[in-house]
């Protein structure tokens, strides 16, 4: 099932305010709509945020859910930290840091509508066409040049930079991906119409 969120309106091309660590120190539940809009550039590559996951430390998907590790220790800290791990011993998956410190819960970065040195993100990614560069949280980091080493890095300062939407979204929800426990949670956020999914929502 899908949920519209919020009243459809245009996005603007031009980046918004620097978004602070303090926009991530609140609900993941708030955060993730949020970030729908914004831009998030990696040493200026970089685009639009089309697609999100929230996870929180109650939610048994959640890497935090079992209490703290080596890997997922940054969740545990202040909000506005990267969390970034190989996913299936393949792929790098970039998440972002949420809530007050000791609440571990982060929002997974599953899409990006390409906006900021697309050449680059060609050549890292072998391919051309623009709508797959981005549409997935491991194709989203190769085209970024995210690795381990961008976990437990402020997002406000660089290599980083988050930028404020410019205008409202139009706003989905649905079911999370690739996940068997909690899979009925609607904590999947995108914006409706973007042709830079990873994936379609479900029909309402």
């Amino acid at each position: 099932m899908v949920q519209k969120l919020k009243p459809a309106a245009p996005i603007s091309p031009s980046l918004g305010k620097p978004l602070k660590r303090s926009f991530l120190d609140r609900s993941v539940h708030e955060v993730a709509p949020d970030l729908i809009g914004a831009t998030l550039l990696v040493n200026g590559i970089g685009g639009l945020i089309v697609e999100v996951e929230a996870y929180h430390h109650t939610d048994p998907a959640a890497h935090s859910f079992r209490g703290p590790t080596p890997r997922n220790r940054v969740m545990f800290g202040p909000a506005g930290f990267t969390y970034v791990y190989r996913s299936y011993g393949i792929h790098w998956c970039l998440n972002f840091v949420c809530e007050e410190e000791g609440s571990a819960s982060a929002v997974l970065i599953r899409a990006l509508e390409p906006t900021h040195g697309i050449a680059a993100m060609r050549r890292r990614r072998g391919l051309h066409d623009e709508r797959s560069l981005c549409s997935g949280p491991g194709k989203l980091t190769e085209a970024l040049g995210i690795t381990i080493a961008h976990s437990e890095l402020p997002l406000d300062q660089p290599p980083f930079a988050l930028h404020a939407r410019t205008g409202k979204a139009d706003i989905i929800s649905g079911v999370r991906i690739g996940i068997t426990k909690a899979a009925d949670l609607p904590w999947r956020y995108g914006m409706q119409g973007s042709k830079f999914l990873s994936k379609p929502f479900a029909a309402i």
